[in-house]
């Protein structure tokens, strides 16, 4: 047993390949191996050895590399890739070689020269989800090198990756010079206007079933302050991406690009309820004011107002009469229907079948106790839009025939909403009644300039309006409103690019879009349309076929009759792409 323990050690291994090495090899064997040997003689070798580090194993398209110190693993592999950006300089696209890199911090087993272990094949399986040019991390990593190194990473969440039982956290270093759509490993500038982002507020009721409460909360606070044209607030999804995670303010400060950072937490207990808030000053740490409030549950309303106005109080702003009446409109007084609401928002960000129908459940009870409660009708009507758009719905028509019958009579309910109006947007993108949509987000935006939500949702529907720059503009509003954004926002800046004939770029965001979601079929649709209007028919083939094995009952003329385009000439040119590759669709 001694010798066994002796045989294994903690280290920090990188794992690197060639993006589309095959293909580069069928184009120029003799070119891509000289090219590559290059590269390894001067510049991975002596890198990884000035790091101290050591190679234990080359493949024809990689290596792995063993360090002793994960600072020196990630600091060589950021060089690495800089350096590997700088030498294609100047090189044709379909000529570069770019790699990508993985690194774990964990246990391996030493063999002789080699190494093997979880610590290896985690690395291994990391190096495939980074992005050409980039770098992707273990939360072990993360956590090693946090406040040693000064260096902006992405949270990307959950994988679950082949031959490791448990799911493995990554983080992504995205390399320098993408568009601020793909990513940047340069600090987000601060807006013009005061910045703010509001964190989750922690659960401090001991009770994990409370957790919807707390959200909600959180949720309602960032609305409120959302509405306000002359501040900038981060979206709910980014803000949440930081929820349950030890964080320091200045790096959720730097990494949103915002100045301020309000954390608080939740206790309720029977008909009382407590909230504390500090409202902190990300770029020196210091807190602006901290406060605490104990209410009864009745007045949860009013205890809402009250921090919200402190922190537009704290900022000094000033507020139009309007805006302060939409921030102290909640739609409802009946707090048990407020509660069923947030019971049914929680429900739905599971964003699964089961999860729609509870969160439907939950919706109409709200508007049993208050039938007036607009924000819950929205609700309701958003629970039908899903399973139209999911096909979850065994008669689809009729699911989208509610959804817009619910979002009309919320909007009747309270004009003043952008929620109730963004739903109504949507539900008209889907009924293929472009202007109405518009017109409906427009509108949203108007009452709430910060719905990072709204912003996509009229980009996509200008996209398919004809109208690609209006859409570029507005999905570019949701990326920074939303910097940790839905996977989603990639394609349709993907879709955008390619009608505004910027390809490169639309393929940049649509790769980086397969990184995170491996299983999307319409983004690897869109890759092979692209590749095959510039003549890479190979990798053309490659993404159709990916699409199908996706996908096996993908179809484009489904996709053509449910798709509201305004001129179906838009939606033939991906068609068009395709053919080009001499692909038989």
């Amino acid at each position: 047993m001694a010798e066994e323990r002796a045989q294994r050690r903690l280290a920090a291994i990188v794992a690197a390949d060639v993006v589309g090495y095959s293909r580069l090899m069928e184009q120029d064997e003799a070119d891509t191996f000289e090219r590559l040997r290059a590269h390894r003689k001067e510049l991975f070798e002596p890198e990884i050895a000035k790091h101290r580090g050591r190679i234990f194993k080359l493949m024809g398209d990689g290596l792995l590399a063993e360090f002793g110190s994960v600072v020196d693993a990630v600091e060589c592999a950021v060089i690495l890739q800089r350096d590997m950006a700088a030498r294609n300089t100047g090189i044709a696209y379909d000529r570069r070689i770019d790699m990508r890199i993985g690194i774990n911090l964990g246990d391996v087993i030493v063999e002789g020269d080699d190494r093997h272990g979880e610590g290896v094949n985690i690395a291994a399986r990391l190096q495939g989800l980074a992005e050409p040019g980039g770098i992707c991390i273990s939360d072990q990593v993360h956590a090693a090198v946090s406040g040693k190194l000064d260096l902006s990473v992405e949270d990307g969440g959950e994988h679950q990756v082949k031959n490791i039982a448990r799911p493995v956290r990554i983080w992504r270093w995205h390399p320098a010079g993408r568009t601020a759509a793909a990513g940047s490993d340069a600090p987000l500038p601060l807006p013009e206007r005061p910045s703010i982002v509001i964190l989750p507020f922690d659960n401090m009721s001991g009770d994990v079933e409370q957790t919807y409460f707390s959200d909600g909360i959180t949720e309602d606070i960032i609305t409120d302050l959302s509405k306000i044209a002359g501040l900038f607030v981060i979206a709910r999804n980014s803000a949440f991406t930081y929820k349950g995670r030890a964080v320091k303010v200045q790096d959720v400060s730097r990494e949103l690009g915002v100045r301020y950072v309000l954390e608080g937490g939740v206790r309720k207990a029977g008909n009382r309820v407590r909230i504390t808030t500090q409202l902190i000053d990300g770029q020196t740490g210091g807190h602006v004011w901290a406060e605490r409030y104990d209410r009864e549950l009745t007045d949860i309303f009013a205890l809402q107002d009250e921090v919200t106005q402190k922190i537009v109080a704290a900022l000094s702003l000033k507020l139009p009469r309007d805006e302060r009446q939409r921030i102290e409109g909640r739609g409802t007084e009946v707090v048990g229907a407020y509660d069923y609401l947030l019971r049914g928002r929680q429900q739905m960000q599971l964003f699964t079948k089961a999860g729609n129908t509870e969160a439907r459940l939950m919706f109409e009870r709200a508007i049993t106790l208050d039938p007036n409660f607009a924000t819950a009708v929205a609700g309701l009507a958003k629970t039908h839009m899903f399973d139209y758009v999911n096909d979850w719905s065994e008669t689809p028509d009729r699911s989208l025939e509610t959804a817009y019958e619910l979002a009309s009579r919320a909007v009747a309910l309270d004009d003043k909403n952008p929620e109730v109006h963004n739903v109504l947007g949507i539900v008209l993108h889907w009924m293929k009644d472009l202007d109405r949509a518009i017109a409906a987000l427009e509108r949203a935006l108007a009452l709430d300039p910060n719905y990072a939500h709204a912003h996509a949702s009229l980009g996509y529907t200008l996209y398919y309006a004809r109208e690609p720059e209006r859409s570029l503009h507005f999905l570019e509003q949701a990326v920074r409103l939303d910097p940790h954004h839905p996977d989603q926002f990639l394609h349709f800046l993907g879709l955008t690019y390619f009608a505004l004939g910027r390809l490169d770029e639309a393929i940049a965001v649509l790769e980086r879009r397969l990184i995170r979601n491996p299983n999307t079929d319409v983004s690897r649709v869109l890759l092979a349309s692209i590749y095959g209007h510039v003549g890479r028919h190979e990798e053309a083939r490659q993404f159709w076929e990916q699409a199908l094995k996706v996908n096996p009952a993908y179809s484009l003329e489904h996709r053509r009759r449910i798709l509201p385009y305004r001129d179906l000439a838009d939606f033939d040119r991906i068609v068009d792409g395709l053919h080009k590759a001499g692909l038989a669709v």
